[in-house]
């Protein structure tokens, strides 16, 4: 045995060991505003309790354990705590385009299915998505919602060919897979002569999608249906879209060969779908090991609790998906742009 190459293993561990345990934190320094309360300024663990209605000894041992981890400062000479701006801009504004409390609440949530996972790796039986804790459902909505925010109508549309100049004019849409509906909103608010159906096939969320358009006064222009890919409703379509959601379903050659055939002669499908090469080498790095472990949880369990049984992860890459579209009757498929967390496809008729 190395000695040296096993110091590296433990030195490995302990930090994915601390970054474990510190995910709850994360998660009670946006739920307990004590983020929020460090924008006021440096703070004592006193003064931030006091500034958050929270217990001052929780408090301190919550601070030091984010100063170790560096999602806050420590300034030894006064013992007072702050946030850098880079650490502020990441950690308290929900609607920016990085926010990591989200990332950790879904996490976190899907977690609380170990059991039922374990058992599905066993059985080779799927895990739905709804039978997930709430907080994955809200979660990953907190997590992607910030990248979608951030490029969607700004870069991710405008790189279709086409496609925005039809929107302004309007056209009907169908966003599939919709969750909560954030990207749904993103379009309808930048697009107001177009109307937009979402739908996904977990009812709960599709019930939170509807308020949501309610309390934003869209509701004259985005309806919701709580459908699956393989047969939601109303088109002929313009544009179908479909954010980070192919890769989850059980029957993705059934999902796009619906998509098809609701979409209009001399429509797009825009795929929005994670970020990762073609092969298992080419994501074996801090981006593909989240995706990795989060399709462990959550896509390849729920793809397998549907019908058709078939599930492309999380890491599928480029080449699976030209294919699916192809062999769903596609005859144009090309890479439109990309972030280092999602690359966006175009496919026409």
């Amino acid at each position: 045995m190395d000695e040296n190459k096993l110091m590296e293993f433990v030195h490995t561990f302990v930090g994915d060991l601390g970054a474990t345990i510190a995910a709850g934190g994360v998660v009670l320094g946006d739920r307990l505003g004590l983020y929020r309360g460090l924008t006021a300024g440096p703070a004592l663990p006193e003064e931030l309790a006091e500034r958050t209605g929270t217990a001052p000894r929780y408090v301190e041992e919550w601070l030091r354990g984010q100063a170790a981890g560096g999602y806050v400062t420590y300034d030894p000479a006064g013992g007072r705590y702050s946030l850098t701006e880079e650490q502020a801009f990441a950690l308290t504004d929900p609607d920016g385009p990085i926010f990591a409390p989200g990332a950790f609440q879904l996490a976190l949530g899907a977690l609380r299915a170990q059991s039922r996972i374990e058992e599905a790796f066993r059985s080779g039986q799927g895990v739905g998505w709804h039978q997930h804790d709430d907080d994955v459902f809200t979660g990953c909505e907190r997590f992607f919602r910030p990248g979608y925010s951030a490029n969607l109508v700004a870069d991710w549309l405008p790189a279709l060919d086409g496609v925005v100049p039809r929107l302004e004019r309007g056209v009907r849409v169908a966003d599939v897979g919709c969750g909560h509906g954030a990207s749904t909103v993103l379009m309808a608010n930048a697009y107001p002569s177009s109307v937009f159906t979402g739908s996904d096939l977990h009812a709960g969320s599709i019930d939170q999608a509807r308020k949501r358009v309610a309390d934003a006064g869209l509701d004259s222009r985005v309806r919701f249906e709580a459908a699956g890919a393989q047969d939601f409703t109303g088109g002929p379509y313009d544009l179908v879209t479909t954010f980070d959601a192919l890769h989850d379903m059980g029957d993705p050659l059934g999902a796009a060969r619906h998509v098809r055939s609701q979409l209009a002669p001399d429509g797009t499908w825009m795929i929005v779908e994670p970020a990762a090469g073609n092969t298992v080498e080419a994501n074996l790095n801090p981006v593909g090991r989240v995706y990795y472990s989060f399709s462990a949880y959550l896509c390849v369990p729920n793809a397998l609790s549907q019908e058709g049984g078939y599930s492309l992860g999380a890491q599928a890459g480029e080449e699976p998906i030209r294919r699916l579209t192809a062999d769903a009757g596609f005859t144009r498929f090309r890479r439109a742009a990309e972030t280092p967390f999602n690359i966006v496809y175009e496919a026409r008729p």
